[in-house]
C-alpha cells in the first residue's frame, strides 16, 4: 500500500473516534464494531466482512503508539487527502515542486532537519509505509518484503462462576487470518512459483522524482513484496493468509478473574515470510453467582440466621462449592459476625485455595403469630434491664 493510500484513509472516522480519543476509547470502539461485523456473527455478508478487515486495520494503526504517531504527523503535514490533494501535497497547487510551490530551489532536508533527498521523508513514513532510506542512487530496501512477525489477536469467552475458581477447560472458536493451507503462505498455485519483480528488482521499493527531489514509496507492480505471483492460490487471492475457523482448547487457571486477559503465544495472525505468528489474547468474562460473592482469593456468603440461634449457640449446615460444612455458632454471637472456613475458597497460582467467609445475618419475620408476639413481649420484659445502646450513649455523653 503506498502513501498515498495509507492518508487517504480515515482510520479516525472508520473507528467512530475523534483524533485525540484516548487508547482505551479506541479499543471500546474497536471491540464493538468487530463483534458486531464479524463474519461469524453475519456469515454471507460481505459488507459486514469489509468492514470488519476495515476497523482491524484501523485498529492495527491506531492501537500502536509508534504508528499511531507517524500515521498523525503524516496527516498534519500533508493533510488527510493524500499526496496530490490541494492541501499541499506533492504535486498540488501549493506542493512543493509544483506552481506556486518552492519551485527547483527547495531543500527537502530543510523540512525534514537537513536530509537529503528522500531519506528524510522514508524515515517519516518507515513505520507506517515498510520504507526505509534508499541504500545507493535509485535504489532502496524494503521491509515489506522481509519477514514480519504476525499480528495479535484478541476475543472473549464466557464461563460461569464454578470454572473461574476452580479452573476449567473450553473449547474456543476462532475465524480469524491463518497460513493458507493450500499454498503454505506462498500465494502462488500448487506447482508454481512466485517470481522477481522486474519493476523494483526484488526489493519491493521504487524511486519517483518529483520535480527537483525524488522519495521512494512500495513498488505498484508488487505492492512492496518484491515478488510476483503470476498464478495466485485460489482459496487466498495471492495473499498467502486466508480466513478461516479453527477450534481451540483453551485451558482456564484457577481464580482467573473477570476481564483477564489470557495470553496464548504463537496462535494469532501468522508472521509473513516465515516469521513468527502473533499471540492469541482471550478476554475471560465470568457469569455472576446468586449464592457466592469473590473478595480477591476468598469466596463470600451471607447466611440468615434466627435471633435464638445467635443468642443460644447453635451448629449450622453451610454450603460450599464442593458440598457442605458444618459451622458452630456460640452462643452470644453478634448479627453481621463473619466467621472463616479455610481452604473452601478461590484456587490459587501458587497452589492451595482462599478461604470461605460467612458472614451471619439475624432474619426478622415480617409478620408473627399470636404465640409468637407474646413470646417476644414476655422476652423484652425479661430482659428490660439490659440497654443494647448503652454504650453508644457513653460515647456521645449522655
Amino acid at each position: 500500500m503506498s502513501a498515498r493510500e495509507w492518508l487517504d484513509k480515515d482510520f479516525y472516522a472508520e473507528l467512530g473516534v475523534s483524533s485525540d480519543a484516548s487508547s482505551d476509547d479506541i479499543k471500546k470502539a474497536y471491540r464493538k464494531l468487530a463483534r458486531e461485523n464479524h463474519p461469524d456473527a453475519n456469515p454471507g455478508n460481505a459488507q459486514a466482512e469489509t468492514k470488519f478487515k476495515a476497523v482491524s486495520e484501523a485498529y492495527g494503526v491506531l492501537s500502536d503508539p509508534d504508528k499511531r504517531k507517524q500515521y498523525d504527523e503524516a496527516r498534519r503535514l500533508f493533510g488527510s487527502g493524500g499526496f496530490g490533494g490541494a492541501g499541499g501535497g506533492f504535486g498540488g497547487p501549493g506542493g512543493f515542486g509544483g506552481p506556486g510551490g518552492a519551485g527547483g530551489g527547495f531543500d527537502l532536508g530543510d523540512l525534514f532537519g537537513g536530509q537529503q533527498g528522500a531519506g528524510g521523508l522514508g524515515d517519516l513514513f518507515g513505520g507506517l509505509f515498510g520504507n526505509r532510506r534508499p541504500g545507493g542512487p535509485g535504489g532502496g530496501a524494503s521491509t515489506a518484503n522481509r519477514p514480519r512477525r504476525g499480528a495479535d489477536v484478541e476475543t472473549e469467552v464466557r464461563i460461569d462462576f464454578y470454572e473461574a475458581v476452580r479452573g476449567a477447560t473450553v473449547p474456543l472458536r476462532l475465524s480469524s487470518p491463518a497460513t493458507c493451507q493450500t499454498c503454505r503462505g506462498s500465494g502462488a498455485k500448487p506447482g508454481t512459483r512466485p517470481r522477481g519483480c522486474s519493476t523494483c528488482g526484488g526489493s519491493g521499493l521504487v524511486t519517483r522524482n518529483q520535480g527537483a527531489f525524488a522519495f521512494s514509496e512500495p513498488c505498484p507492480d508488487c505492492r512492496g513484496r518484491g515478488q510476483i505471483i503470476d498464478s495466485p492460490c485460489d482459496d487466498c487471492a495471492g495473499e498467502g493468509v486466508s480466513t478461516r475457523s479453527r477450534t481451540l482448547t483453551v485451558r482456564i487457571p484457577p481464580g482467573v478473574d473477570d476481564g483477564q486477559r489470557i495470553r496464548l503465544a504463537g496462535q494469532g495472525e501468522p508472521g509473513r515470510q516465515g516469521a513468527t505468528a502473533g499471540d492469541l489474547f482471550v478476554v475471560v468474562h465470568v457469569n455472576p453467582n446468586k449464592v457466592f460473592g469473590r473478595s480477591g482469593d476468598d469466596l463470600t456468603i451471607t447466611v440468615p440466621v434466627t435471633f435464638p440461634e445467635l443468642a443460644l449457640g447453635t451448629t449450622l449446615t453451610v454450603p460450599t462449592l464442593d458440598g457442605k460444612v458444618s459451622l458452630k455458632v456460640p452462643a452470644g454471637t453478634s448479627s453481621g459476625r463473619t466467621f472463616r472456613v479455610r481452604g473452601k475458597g478461590v484456587g490459587k497460582k501458587a497452589g492451595g485455595n482462599g478461604d470461605l467467609l460467612v458472614t451471619l445475618q439475624v432474619a426478622v419475620p415480617s409478620k408473627l403469630d399470636d404465640a409468637a408476639t407474646q413470646a417476644l413481649q414476655e422476652y423484652a420484659e425479661a430482659t428490660a434491664d439490659h440497654d443494647p445502646r448503652s454504650e453508644l450513649n457513653e460515647l456521645l455523653g449522655r
